[in-house]
């Protein structure tokens, strides 16, 4: 149950109730039934696993980004056959959630017809969460990996000049239970997401995760937003948020080096991101797929334990256990996102 405050009143919301409120905005913005649904969808998960800064956080954004005409509302899809396993997807400038949402399904698509699925997009925009995706290719037992770039965040190793976006990398894996193992992560400290979070917040971000514009360590979130975000292993960082460009921006057909326009600030045009999407059956090489990972990951669970930690834990079950918890909970939603849920609705 969701709890929004929308003038004077206090309304009490359930999911499903909350769901059909991002549906009428999106509808009122000018997308379909069916595309305002996948885009809420999408919305509400972001917030039930507690990913927030890719939830309600960013509904606004995207209505904006329609409003300055960037964001098509009523794209003409179109999906090239190159092989029955290869595809080519050209959003024609969507909402990123619906892109994505034909992508994965056609990479799924092509893995059961053939074994492996690669799908890549281009024309696109921001799709949240990456994880939300690779679950989907995980419920038919495929192994997938995916990837999307974003907007300068980065600054290259040896470079004074944010270039490269926080580009996540994602890996999903069928377990031989319920819960997926999903590694969702971006190459920054820490995502761009929760610093956007923490702005609107007047809200710190811990030490050691960006620079201000002057380059000096911030735990300012407004700074850190006009600096420099910090990768994960220095220069590894800088390469792997190197090698997202390349796969989802430079091969897709995508923008790529440093041309992916910021959704909040930059209405100069669409983003035209990039994302790639590779999935496969998790048993093309090993029938007994299942039984090695379950081996694998018992394994690792009965290793020593640092004091302190009760279990060690795999990619995705922290979230999943967050998702399971929420999902009949009440979710609070501050005052900035219900000022923004008023606004919409007028």
């Amino acid at each position: 149950m969701l709890n929004i405050y929308l003038g004077e009143a206090k309304v009490n919301l359930k999911t499903p109730a909350l769901k059909n409120l991002i549906i009428k905005i999106f509808k009122k913005y000018g997308l379909s039934q069916s595309h305002a649904a996948i885009s809420a969808n999408a919305l509400i998960n972001a917030e039930l696993v507690g990913a927030y800064g890719h939830g309600l956080s960013r509904l606004k954004m995207y209505c904006d980004r329609i409003s300055k005409k960037v964001i098509n509302p009523k794209p003409k899809i179109k999906i090239k056959k190159i092989s029955n396993s290869i595809s080519h997807v050209d959003a024609d400038n969507s909402i990123g959630f619906v892109s994505a949402d034909i992508a994965i399904k056609q990479a799924i698509i092509n893995a059961k017809k053939t074994g492996i699925g690669l799908v890549a997009v281009k024309n696109s925009g921001h799709y949240g969460l990456s994880g939300y995706y690779a679950e989907q290719a995980v419920k038919h037992n495929l192994v997938t990996m995916i990837y999307t770039n974003a907007p300068p965040a980065v600054a290259p190793h040896g470079a004074l000049k944010t270039l490269f976006g926080t580009n996540p990398i994602c890996f999903g894996t069928p377990t031989g239970s319920k819960i997926p193992f999903i590694l969702d992560t971006s190459i920054s400290m820490i995502n761009r997401g929760k610093i956007r979070v923490a702005a609107r917040n007047n809200q710190s971000i811990p030490e050691g995760v960006a620079l201000d514009k002057q380059g000096n360590p911030t735990t300012d979130a407004k700074e850190a937003l006009e600096g420099v975000q910090l990768p994960i292993a220095g220069f590894r960082g800088s390469g792997l948020a190197w090698m997202v460009d390349i796969l989802s921006g430079v091969l897709t057909g995508g923008n790529h080096a440093g041309r992916v326009k910021d959704p909040f600030d930059d209405f100069s045009g669409p983003q035209n991101i990039g994302h790639l999407f590779i999935t496969f059956k998790a048993n093309l090489f090993q029938k007994n797929y299942n039984q090695r990972i379950k081996d694998n990951i018992k394994t690792i669970k009965k290793l020593p334990k640092i004091k302190g930690v009760k279990e060690i834990m795999y990619p995705g079950q922290n979230k999943f256990n967050r998702y399971k918890n929420n999902l009949n909970k009440e979710i609070s939603i501050n005052e900035i996102i219900q000022k923004d849920l008023e606004f919409l609705q007028k």
